[in-house]
């Protein structure tokens, strides 16, 4: 942004013998003004789109009292700009500048007291932004002025709110006038004049946020002050902003950009630029709503997709009366009910609140409509005090609590309703949470263990510090008064703690010391705590007292999962654990001699990576939590971040608890060795067939989902739910069960058909500047997602009583449908008003489309499976992204447009991702394959024969699993097998009459009874077809494979043998080997190519290089355990070896111990 300002004065004051320099306006008298804004958007850059306005004016400013002034504006011009930087100018706007001057011609009315600008009036017609406008004049008015010091710094309140202002003054001996410099820190405000939203639920992060941000701003005002008797009076004034935004992070808040912005006060609705001036906005959004409903109804038509946000605009503009009109029109039919609930959820204020109650009280929505249409709306609400109040009303209708599971989503998204205020209300008033706070005690008084359990997630949602009372009462060793609860409330005690961590966490520090120290708490409970605990970024010495406690700690599950976490922690590149993973080192070193080879059911486990340069991270974990009761880990719990604009962004987490289960998997089964090998997993499936001896009035397990840290799914897995679905899906279930109304829909010929738009984030920043006129950064995110399926089966014979009569039967089906998604982002960052916009606007789309289209054939009896797949006719894209930055200036609903293509044309180190600017597009895309002849399908066929033992799964499982991640070994064997195949499987391309031509893949199981080895044939089908692919695996010590391909399996061959072997230290050492008799000559080339890149790809991953002679035909590689988190790789070529030691791992190699002599010594 760019002010400049000229002021002239037209009255000189008469000198006198004393002058003063404090900034004053004498109401005696009239001053005089010429006053020019201007404000451009762009890169600032040669030869690149920009856009801009300005307005130049008289005022006049008389006064009517000693502290009261009234200012006049005349002369007003408004002019645009939109075009090439150095190469356009700007242009009047007569129409424009006529409405702008009807609204400054009014008078207004200023306080100005001791130097500063107070309040402003203006006549009730005048709309905020001319308002602003007029503010933007008068902060010329608005300074402190010293004569001594010369150099001083203030914090006092201006435009821009309660900022560090640095002046400098300098006397100008010829004219004797006072020169001022005033430099405004506006990044750093202790109050700063601007509304955020949409980012509540993104953590804010200081360390983060050092390492960069996405914008930046630079104020400096220059005054001329002339000395009269009355004061210092302003002769001219200019005012320069600067504002640096880039969609990514700037690194280390420096830019060659200098493009020029403008903020304000006002928030304001982003107004749809495309809009028809001849229809009501009911009208039009109704329009709208049926003909994107049309547009998507048989798959997704990303050509329109960005219309969703013009709709969600429109529905904002809207009366409680049009939102009722809209209901009576569009609900009778299904695809426009559908859109119009997913969008009325985003109106965001008490309008969308009062619909819905209106749809409860009437009874009018299903409950399904009503939970989908209910989370959207409270998690998109505005964060206001009588919204949440409304909520409350909502809550306690008689429709709510009818579903239990609209009843939870209700209380889940109160929750997080609470969150998001309190994000912006410090402190936060109780009266808030209070109603969940009543839910829990309620429950505790009744022992209602689901109301208390509810209640308990709800209040994790809302993370209110006035609920950490109410939440201890749940958790031993913490209340005054403790209340025997089940381990499963005390884990959800101890996880509604998990957001009050940030806002309160020297108290949640403590609570979670004393759970983790309580021994009356369930393991999980404890371990719990101690995620509860490194939420709050403990200190060091935090960190330092719970390593004490471990190193005495005999719960050996506990240790286990806490080393584990440290030594996580300890590892973590990401900038909010900066600090901490050098404690956790230290804790780590203390704590490896004891627990460094643990390897328990108990653990945790994390990768991250933070990169420097993009200034962007991601972080994943895995928590699993366990005790000496079982088995299997009670809980597990899966976690991911997204680190980026010095904030936190949760992203999906996931959580499975085993509750009543637990009973069936105790600290040991019969048959399970704790190898986790196949023999393992059938003595869990034998142990859990016993579920029908489970508790009927108590879940199985539980599971929940959260998003941006706010938990919005949650589901008990009763036994009654398994034993319907038992008898649902039993062999012998007769018609009339759900199960056979499918199979006879799916006969008649099923039609499915299912459309989601969703606003997945709508974030937008506004702040006060020099001239006032509105600017906004704004971003919105949202999907579209369709689903269509069209489907109908035949059943021979057709006289089926029973589902297992359908086990013998021939079961054909025909298929066809599409699934897809397209993603839009949009970044505007400009003036948006009644008045105009202004700006510079960024796109992206991202369509993802797979069509569906398949004939099959099945006979279970027969274990014979037929796929008919069609060739493709129609080229379509897949996947692709679609990149624009454009410059818009927009009046009275017409849009003008000039995009720039900038095509990778410059790499800018400060903003490094700005390589995709301009216009960027990348597809991948699916065309018709040129053939010597006309495929019309793709005809599968997958046949499975009984092999010589019962063990034929478990032969393929632990004969894969032992030869994971090693390249197979090929040789050439006898491959006419005189066995049985165990799976055959054909792929044939279908030409008409024509011959066929395909592959055919068989599988053998070589030596009755072995389990560790297996043999496939791949052939050639065709005429004169001799080529052949024979494979010979096995996994025992040391794994090896073998192939050879080509004629009759003979002309080429590789081997490879891999083994685990001991080296002399002892240390764990994993050795392979691959070898090549004979290959073809495009192999050799190719890797001969390939082998040019590996030294410069071998330096750029830190390895270093010695050249030696190996063996000519051969590469090996040998990967060592150095210590519990590194390892040495050497690899060894023909030419040369490739080496680097202590390789970091993002994970333990002590975790994949299996310590199972002391595993079993503590079961």
């Amino acid at each position: 942004m760019r002010g400049l300002v000229f002021f002239f004065c037209c009255l000189v004051a008469l000198a006198s013998k004393y002058h003063s320099l404090n900034l004053t306006l004498n109401h005696r008298k009239t001053y005089e003004y010429k006053y020019e804004g201007e404000v451009k958007f762009g890169s600032g850059k040669p030869n690149r789109a920009e856009s801009g306005v300005r307005i130049q004016c008289n005022i006049k400013i008389s006064g009517e009292s000693p502290q009261v002034f009234i200012l006049q504006v005349s002369d007003v011009t408004f002019a645009e700009l939109n075009g090439i930087t150095g190469k356009s100018d700007f242009s009047q706007c007569p129409k424009l500048s006529q409405r702008i001057a009807a609204q400054l011609a009014k008078p207004f009315k200023f306080e100005h007291i001791n130097g500063h600008v107070r309040q402003i009036q203006a006549a009730p017609d005048v709309t905020e932004t001319t308002v602003n406008i007029v503010r933007g004049m008068l902060s010329f008015f608005h300074a402190t002025v010293k004569t001594s010091p010369t150099v001083y710094e203030l914090e006092e309140v201006g435009i821009h709110g309660m900022c560090q202002n640095n002046y400098a003054t300098e006397i100008n001996k010829q004219t004797n006038n006072m020169n001022i410099t005033q430099v405004v820190d506006i990044d750093h405000c202790r109050i700063k004049a601007a509304v955020q939203n949409g980012m509540a639920f993104a953590v804010l992060d200081k360390e983060t946020k050092q390492r960069g941000e996405s914008m930046f701003s630079t104020v400096q005002y220059l005054y001329t002050i002339q000395p009269t008797e009355e004061g210092g009076m302003v002769k001219s004034a200019y005012a320069l902003e600067q504002q640096h935004f880039s969609p990514f992070n700037v690194k280390h808040k420096k830019s060659s950009n200098t493009t020029k912005r403008v903020k304000s006060f006002i928030v304001k609705q982003l107004k749809s630029r495309i809009t028809d001036e001849n229809l009501c906005p009911c009208l039009q959004a109704i329009r709208m709503i049926k003909q994107l409903a049309e547009d998507h109804k048989n798959q997704i038509k990303k050509e329109t997709t960005e219309d969703t946000l013009k709709v969600y605009q429109l529905l904002r503009m809207l009366q409680d009366r049009d939102l009722d009109e809209m209901w009576v029109e569009l609900a009778r039919n299904n695809e426009h009910r559908r859109f119009f609930l997913d969008m009325v959820a985003e109106i965001n204020d008490d309008r969308v609140l009062k619909f819905l109650q209106k749809r409860f009280q009437a009874k009018d929505v299903s409950a399904n409509e009503a939970v989908q249409t209910l989370l959207i709306a409270m998690n998109h609400l505005q964060p206001r005090a009588e919204l949440v109040e409304k909520a409350k009303e909502i809550m306690n209708m008689e429709f709510i609590k009818s579903n239990p599971h609209l009843w939870t989503a209700a209380m889940f998204s109160f929750g997080s309703l609470v969150y998001k205020y309190c994000a912006y209300h410090s402190p936060c008033p109780q009266a808030a949470v209070q109603p969940l706070l009543n839910l829990a005690n309620e429950g505790l008084r009744n022992h209602n263990e689901t109301k208390m359990f509810i209640a308990l997630r709800a209040l994790g949602n809302a993370g209110h510090p006035g609920s950490i009372k109410t939440i201890t009462n749940f958790l031993p060793g913490v209340a005054a008064n403790p209340v025997d609860v089940s381990c499963r409330l005390q884990s959800a005690a101890m996880q509604a703690l998990r957001l009050t961590a940030r806002r309160d966490p020297h108290n949640v520090q403590e609570i979670a010391l004393k759970v983790f120290l309580q021994k009356s708490c369930a393991p999980e409970t404890n371990m719990m705590a101690i995620m509860v605990m490194f939420n709050t970024k403990p200190s060091a010495a935090l960190v330092s007292t719970l390593t004490a406690h471990l190193e005495r700690e005999k719960d050996i599950h506990l240790a286990s999962f806490a080393y584990s976490y440290l030594e996580n922690i300890a590892r973590s590149k990401t900038p909010d654990n900066h600090y901490l993973s050098i404690y956790c080192s230290l804790a780590v070193k203390s704590l490896a001699a004891k627990f460094g080879r643990l390897s328990y059911n108990s653990r945790s486990f994390r990768m991250d990576m933070f990169d420097d340069d993009l200034l962007m991270g991601t972080s994943a974990s895995l928590n699993m939590l366990g005790g000496p009761t079982s088995i299997l880990p009670t809980e597990i719990i899966s976690q991911q971040k997204y680190f980026a604009i010095g904030r936190i962004m949760r992203l999906m987490e996931f959580g499975i608890r085993s509750e009543t289960l637990k009973q069936l998997i105790g600290p040991s089964i019969p048959g399970f060795k704790g190898d986790f090998s196949f023999s393992d997993f059938q003595a869990i499936y034998n142990a859990l067939k016993n579920w029908e001896s489970l508790p009927n009035d108590k879940p199985i397990i539980s599971a929940y989902s959260r998003l941006s840290g706010q938990e919005f799914f949650f589901v008990n897995i009763q036994k009654d739910l398994l034993e319907y679905i038992k008898a649902a899906v039993s062999p012998s279930a007769p018609k009339g069960t759900p199960v056979w109304a499918a199979i006879e829909q799916l006969q008649k010929g099923l039609s499915w058909h299912w459309t989601k738009p969703l606003l997945n984030i709508e974030a937008r920043l506004l702040q006060a500047t020099t001239l006032g006129l509105p600017v906004e950064i704004a971003k919105y995110y949202q999907t579209v997602t369709g689903i269509t399926i069209n489907a109908k089966a035949a059943i021979n014979p057709p006289q089926v009583q029973h589902l297992g009569d359908l086990m013998n039967a021939d079961i054909s089906l025909e298929s066809e449908g599409v699934v897809g998604f397209t993603k839009d982002f949009w970044i505007f960052h400009g003036i948006n008003t009644e008045l105009f916009q202004c700006g510079s606007e960024m796109k992206s789309k991202a369509p993802v489309e797979l069509p569906l289209k398949l004939s099959a054939k099945i006979n279970v009896g027969k274990r014979v499976l037929e796929l008919d797949i069609p060739a493709c006719k129609n080229e379509f894209e897949l996947i692709s992204f679609r990149y624009v930055k454009i410059m818009i200036i927009s009046m009275y609903g017409v849009g003008v447009c000039v995009d720039y293509d900038i095509r990778r044309q410059y790499f800018n180190n400060e903003y490094p991702l700005y390589s995709i600017m301009g216009f960027t597009h990348a597809a991948i895309r699916v065309v018709p394959a040129e053939a010597t002849k006309p495929v019309e399908k793709i005809h599968l066929e997958v046949q499975c024969k009984p092999a010589s033992h019962p063990l034929t799964i478990r032969h393929v499982y632990e004969t894969m699993r032992r030869i994971a991640q090693v390249f197979e070994d090929f040789c050439n064997v006898t491959c006419a097998s005189p066995l049985p195949p165990v799976v055959s499987i054909k792929a044939i391309a279908m030409s008409g009459n024509q011959n066929l031509e395909g592959f055919d893949v068989t599988l053998y199981n070589p030596s009755e009874g072995d389990t560790l080895k297996a043999q496939m044939i791949v052939s050639h089908i065709g005429d004169a077809a001799n080529w052949k692919m024979c494979v010979d695996a096995s996994a025992q010590s040391p794994a090896n494979a073998m192939i050879s391909w080509g004629a009759q399996c003979k002309p080429y061959k590789i081997s490879v043998m891999t083994a685990a072997a001991q080296s002399p230290a002892p240390r764990q050492t994993l050795e392979a080997k691959v070898e090549w008799a004979n290959v073809p000559e495009e192999m050799v080339n190719y890797c001969s190519r390939m082998e040019r890149y590996i030294p410069g790809m071998a330096l750029l991953s830190g390895f270093n290089q010695t050249f030696e002679s190996n063996a000519n035909q051969e590469v090996s590689a040998s990967i060592v355990c150095a210590s519990s988190d590194s390892i040495d790789v050497t690899i060894k070529l023909p030419k040369y070896t490739v080496f680097r030691q202590a390789v970091p791992l993002p994970f333990s190699s002590a975790s994949f111990r299996v310590e199972n002599t002391e595993r079993n010594e503590q079961a």
